[in-house]
């Protein structure tokens, strides 16, 4: 796999290899949001994505980008869900066999989804260095190929094509594009995609204050664990990795931390208003706008909805 930074044509590279295989999602828009705002806001709806969530795109860019002799032995990664299904996803479509790890706590949606694709389940305790000791078991066994969830070129540059489709989809000039932020795959490639084709965009993420490494490492400009864990988000729990950190740095221009509840009154207001199935982690962005609207008040926003995987028997409202 490539190990520089993804460039225009890389991205424009993996949105030819991904298109045939994805939904081009819907950019929508609400005028109970932008009255709410005072703002124009367009919203990528990638939880109507293929496996319900723009991971879909990363998943797909680094399993065809590997050769037969990579895919061999199989694929492997570790996730609490929606990057766990892509993978499961991709490799079904080439053919290969994924084994995945994933916490004992992820959602049943996430875990009955990621089986339906026909990929090996291994669980761990929800902790960065557990799954990562137990990709390396299943590694040393199997000799499978390792796609990390984000701190990886390929999938940087795949989670780079929902902001590209953003981009051409709006119909306006965007004054700024709004990401949540977990690892960062998300947010690094929809801040390439801002700076190559749309460099008046800027570029802003929200975050749970609930797994709040991102803007701490933000700001103290090294890569930082949060000072506690405890979120709704549980997509958004791991930290940035030096794959990611670097581009955040370079082309994000801010990052705004939301509460449990302001997600959840993000997703309430998603499901009531836009009759729009989103997962507490895709409302993150949406809960930061709603949060900064002094801020964005005025501006052409596009926010990206990153998934919609909800456990139908957990609803917190």
């Amino acid at each position: 796999m490539t190990e520089t930074v993804p460039v225009r044509e890389t991205i424009e590279t993996a949105h030819k290899l991904v298109a045939a295989y994805i939904h081009r999602t819907p950019v929508m828009t609400s005028g109970f949001f932008n009255e709410l705002c005072g703002a124009e806001l367009y919203f990528k709806c990638e939880n109507l994505q293929k496996i319900g969530a723009f991971k879909a795109r990363g998943g797909l860019n680094a399993i065809l980008s590997l050769s037969k002799e990579q895919l061999k032995n199989g694929v492997t990664t570790h996730s609490s869900g929606n990057h766990a299904q892509a993978i499961a996803f991709a490799a079904a479509k080439v053919g290969a066999k994924a084994y995945i790890v994933m916490p004992e706590n992820s959602p049943l949606v996430k875990i009955n989804a990621v089986r339906s694709y026909g990929a090996e389940i291994t669980f761990c305790k929800n902790t960065p260095e557990e799954r990562e000791r137990t990709v390396q078991e299943i590694i040393s066994k199997t000799g499978a190929a390792f796609v990390h969830p984000f701190n990886n070129y390929k999938v940087i540059a795949g989670q780079a094509t929902a902001a590209l489709e953003l981009i051409e989809d709006a119909g306006t000039s965007l004054d700024a594009i709004i990401a949540p932020v977990g690892g960062g795959g998300l947010l690094s490639g929809t801040a390439l995609t801002a700076h190559y084709f749309s460099p008046e965009t800027k570029v802003y993420a929200g975050e749970p204050e609930g797994a709040a490494d991102a803007v701490l490492s933000f700001r103290s400009d090294k890569i930082e664990k949060a000072p506690y864990v405890n979120t709704i988000a549980d997509g958004l729990l791991t930290y940035l990795g030096d794959k990611t950190f670097p581009v955040i740095k370079a082309h994000v221009s801010d990052i705004f931390t939301v509460s449990d509840e302001e997600i959840v009154m993000a997703m309430r207001y998603l499901w009531e208003r836009m009759k729009l199935v989103v997962e507490p982690s895709g409302a993150v962005s949406v809960a930061a706008t709603l949060k900064q609207k002094d801020f964005f008040a005025g501006k052409k926003v596009g926010i990206i909805i990153s998934g919609g995987n909800v456990d139908l028997g957990k609803l917190p409202f």
